[in-house]
C-alpha cells in the first residue's frame, strides 16, 4: 500500500505598510481574494519586524507616513529580502518621487486613489508570468502647470515636508503654497 501526499502550493505572501487603516483593510480583504497571504503593518518598525519573521514575496509600501518614510521601508526590506518586489503607494505622485523609488529598489510607483487591480499589474512580471505588452509610450511635453506641480513636490520632499522650509526655498508664502499643494496634481 503506497500513499501519496499532496502538499497545496504555498500561497504568495505579501506585506502591506500604510498607516491608513481603511486603505489598508481594504487592500488586505483585496489581495486575500487573490488567493495571496496578507500580512500588514503601520510603520517602518512593524514592518521590519514582520519582514525578520516572514519571507514575502511582494510589498506595497506608502511613500508617507508618520516616522521613517516609505523609501527608508523600501531600503530596509529589500535589505533583509533583495529579492522582494516592492510597489510604491502615494496620494503625493510626482516624477521625482517615483524616479527616487525606482533608483532604491522598487518595481513600480502607483498614485492614489488606486484599487487592487492596479497595484497588482504594477508588479508587473514574475519570473513564470510574461509581463504584458504595452503600446509604446509616446512622450509629451508636460503642461506648466505640472511642472510647477514636479518642482513643489520636489522641493518638499528635499525638506522632508516642512512647508515653512519649502516656502522659503520656493520664493512664496506659506499660504499660497499651501494654495497649491490642496490643490489636486494638474
Amino acid at each position: 500500500m503506497t500513499m501519496s501526499i499532496t502538499v497545496a502550493p504555498a500561497l504568495p505572501k505579501l506585506l502591506i505598510v500604510d498607516d491608513a487603516e481603511s486603505l489598508r483593510e481594504q487592500l488586505l480583504r483585496a489581495f486575500q481574494r487573490r488567493g495571496y497571504e496578507v500580512h500588514a503593518a503601520v510603520d517602518h518598525s512593524s514592518a521590519i519586524d514582520l519582514a525578520r519573521q516572514i519571507r514575502f514575496d511582494r510589498a506595497v509600501v506608502d511613500l508617507r507616513m508618520p516616522g521613517p518614510s516609505g523609501l527608508e521601508v523600501l531600503q530596509d526590506l529589500l535589505t533583509l529580502q533583495p529579492e522582494l518586489r516592492v510597489v510604491i503607494l502615494t496620494g503625493f505622485g510626482s516624477i521625482p518621487n517615483a524616479l527616487e523609488s525606482v533608483r532604491l529598489g522598487a518595481v513600480n510607483y502607483v498614485s492614489k486613489p488606486a484599487n487592487a487591480d492596479e497595484i497588482d499589474a504594477a508588479f508587473g512580471a514574475t519570473p513564470d508570468v510574461p509581463a504584458p505588452q504595452s503600446a509604446p509610450v509616446v512622450e509629451s511635453t508636460p503642461s506648466l502647470a505640472r511642472a510647477e506641480w514636479e518642482h513643489i513636490q520636489r522641493v518638499l520632499s528635499d525638506c522632508n515636508g516642512n512647508i515653512s522650509q519649502t516656502a522659503f526655498r520656493l520664493g512664496i508664502s506659506r499660504r499660497s503654497l499651501q494654495r497649491k499643494l490642496r490643490k489636486l496634481a494638474p
